[in-house]
């Protein structure tokens, strides 16, 4: 949308996980038929479409509130007002997938850190603390997580994400909504569907105009199973549709993706909503499944509706199907029947979420270089220096637009590092916007430790993977001056001091020319409000890196699968062809034979693991994992498949990621992960059938550290 310790506080008309409200709530519902809570949500709704006039149906449609998108303290991201007549209550939404974004919140660590923490537990605590801040804001809706994979990382939006895994997407969503629904909230996925790159507004591959042309195997396979996933496993109330265009139809009123599969094949019962500014025709976004428009509510407003059904573009069967369907998500989530959510910022558990936000850091902190210097010997740098070099390790680092959250409080790298070292480990800070004066401030420091930010941005695309290209330069530029170059400060501080460690907060991959010449390289990504004690303890060792890179990390641009075609980004005349078909991610650079200089699911230990004894038994797959090292430490071992191909036109990847564990072991502890297949991992979509097939064939069973680092190996007979 546009504009820029967990707690679970218990009230007496908390939903249950299953979305059944606590049949002893105080309820808003009234004296009414409608109002028993032992009736279905479908005849409770239908009890009460019967009662409301035409008038107020259309009413429920369209959102109410004009100035929540600016995200002030006391107000909602969007408001439907309800029928008070009836005694239908108000509904209230709220941003976002990282945090509360009226007033001040806690800010936690991008998705993409999320993401590469490889924990589904952690993901569903994450959802149910972002959305406890949400509901205690007074919201009734939570809009979030992000499912849209990331087809390119030059996206605005890479950040938001889970990444370029539709598995690992899937089921990190699934545990995000889980937790947000203990909380007692609707959840709203979004951007349903194709929905992977901004653009830049008035050009080329903007998100408001382009088409992205997606043969059916691709969406099936790559970009629909997140939000399939989140539909039919974690049960959803609702459903965000993006701004762009799929196969030439608008997203928010595209017959096929709204209606034929989302709420025909899916089963979906909750309601569409569209993103904010996304809707283009009344009529069409009626008859074509779009059930609500928050903002501005002017495609869906009274005049605007009503002048559709009297020129015949929608029906009133239309108009009572979205009613209905908003109705009965308000039934089944239980808004009738407990009394609102008051906003209340004092009973939110502000030392435990910062808490959390620490912990998400901490297991999405991926190092990916590591010839020793780390973790940092406290003994040994007792009377010596540590240079923090960079502006970036003194402020806090976040993406920009709905996604940008105003933090109760913030703990920088520099401050986390500070305090960490103690008295008697001399911490100096240098901004690094010169790299001579970097080079001077690291010379005699026992160790330096660089910070470098970029900056991704919903409404832009990145112009480039330079750490440097974004919208600005970190610092701004002083009068006369040139912009910042990171990576020179990088070359110059590496060139002074041989114990160089380069710490990246980034919103996705950027290139790293000089990863060669470093002693270790962590990626941080947009590390939340709690960066700095979380930085400081995976530096010192305090706790094992948990990272593994969700996103491939490519050695040059024009590796990308994106790369040299414009028709595939960012598109001609508005169409965007999806041609690199599912060879998206470490699938293209598997295919093509390309090494990335970072892949998919890297990421060092301080400790080392032991790979034995896999075995394929049915549609399980099992295998041990031993700590072979000195240290405790997290093993995150990855299961992939080698699928046959069909045939010469209907390629398979060489592999593809059907599961994932992590664990924390013990010094010489051992532990067998079990892996459960289904036949749907073994499946490909066939476009002549349009159904899922599994073809004949020997099926590679690939078990290891990474998608290019394979410790075993077995065969499924198929």
């Amino acid at each position: 949308m546009v504009f820029s310790r967990r707690t679970f506080l218990s009230v007496s008309a908390l939903v249950l996980a299953s979305g059944r409200p606590a049949a002893a709530a105080p309820a808003r519902c009234g004296d009414h038929p409608w109002c028993a809570p032992g009736l279905p949500p479908d005849e409770r709704a239908s009890l009460l479409l019967r009662e409301l006039t035409l008038p107020e149906k259309i009413s429920l449609l369209g959102g109410d509130d004009l100035v929540g998108p600016a995200g002030m303290p006391g107000g909602h991201t969007g408001t439907g007002n309800g029928v008070e007549r009836l005694d239908v209550p108000p509904v209230h939404y709220g941003d976002g997938p990282i945090g509360a974004r009226q007033g001040n919140g806690t800010a936690m660590p991008a998705t993409i850190a999320l993401a590469a923490g490889f924990d589904r537990d952690l993901a569903s605590r994450y959802g149910a603390a972002v959305a406890n801040e949400i509901k205690l804001k007074g919201n009734d809706v939570v809009f979030g997580p992000t499912a849209d994979i990331v087809r390119t990382p030059l996206s605005g939006r890479t950040f938001e994400g889970f990444g370029e895994d539709p598995h690992l997407t899937s089921r990190l969503a699934v545990s995000w909504i889980g937790g947000a629904h203990r909380e007692g909230l609707i959840v709203c996925v979004k951007h349903f569907a194709a929905y992977n790159q901004e653009g830049v507004l008035g050009a080329v591959g903007s998100r408001m105009t382009y088409d992205a042309i997606v043969d059916e195997r691709t969406l099936r396979e790559i970009h629909l199973p997140p939000f399939e996933a989140a539909v039919r496993e974690a049960g959803v109330g609702a459903v965000m549709g993006s701004y762009n265009r799929l196969n030439g139809q608008y997203a928010c009123e595209n017959q096929w993706l709204l209606n034929d599969l989302l709420k025909g094949e899916w089963g979906f019962a909750g309601y569409t909503i569209a993103d904010y500014g996304a809707t283009r025709n009344t009529g069409n976004s009626l008859s074509n499944g779009l059930d609500f428009e928050p903002w501005p509510a002017l495609v869906y407003s009274p005049p605007a509706i009503s002048a559709a059904l009297a020129a015949g573009r929608a029906s009133t069967a239309d108009v009572d199907d979205h009613a209905h369907r908003i109705l009965r998500t308000m039934f089944a989530h239980g808004l009738f029947d407990r009394p609102p959510f008051p906003p209340d910022d004092s009973s939110i558990d502000r030392e435990a979420h910062l808490e959390l936000a620490g912990e998400v850091a901490e297991h999405g902190t991926t190092l990916l270089v590591n010839d020793g210097v780390l973790p940092l010997d406290e003994n040994a740098l007792r009377g010596g220096r540590i240079a923090v070099i960079g502006e970036a390790a003194n402020r806090f680092v976040q993406g920009g637009g709905s996604s940008s959250v105003t933090p109760f409080e913030v703990v920088t790298p520099r401050q986390g590092i500070e305090r960490r070292a103690g008295a008697e480990i001399t911490v100096s800070y240098h901004p690094g916007g010169d790299p001579r004066a970097a080079a001077a401030a690291a010379r005699d420091a026992d160790v330096a430790i660089i910070f470098a930010a970029d900056l991704q941005s919903e409404f832009v695309d990145k112009p480039g993977l330079d750490v440097d290209a974004g919208l600005v330069s970190f610092p701004p530029p002083a009068a006369g001056n040139p912009l910042v170059d990171q990576d020179a400060v990088v070359e110059a501080v590496v060139a002074a001091n041989p114990n160089a460690v380069v710490v990246l907060e980034t919103g996705g991959p950027v290139l790293t020319p000089w990863r060669h010449r470093v002693r270790a390289l962590l990626e941080a990504w947009y590390p939340g409000a709690n960066a700095g004690t979380a930085l400081a303890r995976v530096l010192f060792g305090d706790v094992d890196p948990g990272g593994r890179l969700p996103v491939t990390f490519p050695a040059r641009e024009s590796d990308l699968p994106t790369a040299g075609d414009p028709k595939r980004y960012p598109g001609i005349a508005e169409r965007v062809h999806y041609s690199e078909g599912v060879f998206v991610g470490y699938r293209h650079y598997d295919g093509a034979g390309i090494e990335p200089a970072f892949p998919f699911g890297h990421g060092l230990s301080y400790t080392e693991f032991e790979y034995a004894d896999l075995r394929v038994d049915g549609m399980t797959a099992t295998a041990s994992v031993t700590n072979a090292g000195d240290r405790r430490g997290f093993a995150v071992p990855q299961l992939y498949l080698g699928l046959p191909s069909p045939s010469a036109e209907v390629r398979q990847p060489p592999k593809q990621l059907k599961g994932f564990r992590k664990i924390a072991l013990e010094p010489g502890e051992t532990a067998e992960v079990t892996f459960e297949l289904t036949e749907r991992d073994l499946s490909y979509w066939d476009e002549t059938s349009k159904s899922w097939r599994i073809a004949p064939g020997r099926v590679a069973v690939l078990v290891g550290e990474s998608s290019r680092d394979i410790r075993l190996t077995a065969e499924l007979p198929v």
